[in-house]
């Protein structure tokens, strides 16, 4: 379980970085349906994109952590699930997203709950002196 918490630990890091910078770069033209929402949006957009970069160092520098820190995980999946709870909210309000959003929802709530069950996972093994 070890090795499954690194590698989605590491997984989840790349693909925030990724992303975020691809917000950086592309602004509005990086949400699918948000090309004309304006410079206030894609000021918005791109600002956030370096906050997701950000949050996806963070889960770098857990994984590269030995133990992988058990808090780390279980705060940066909260924040995570806390996101997919902003879409929810969205969609209360506001009513469906394009569908590529709603992937992403539900990717965002099915992954947190897994961190959740692996987050001790590395700590557990090193005291067994296992990995």
């Amino acid at each position: 379980m070890a090795r499954v918490l690194r590698w989605l630990v590491l997984v989840m890091g790349i693909a925030c970085v990724a992303i975020g910078l691809f917000h950086m770069a592309l602004g509005n033209g990086a949400v699918p349906g948000e090309g004309s929402a304006g410079t206030t949006v894609d000021s918005l957009n791109r600002f956030f994109g370096a906050i997701f970069a950000g949050y996806g160092l963070a889960w770098l520098w857990a994984a590269r952590q030995s133990p992988i820190p058990a808090t780390a995980v279980r705060g940066l999946a909260g924040v995570f699930l806390l996101g997919a709870f902003g879409r929810l909210l969205s969609i209360a309000v506001h009513g469906w997203p394009q569908w590529f959003q709603v992937v992403l929802t539900a990717i965002e709530l099915v992954m947190p709950p897994l961190y959740f069950w692996l987050a001790d996972a590395d700590e557990k093994a090193g005291s067994r002196g296992t990995t």
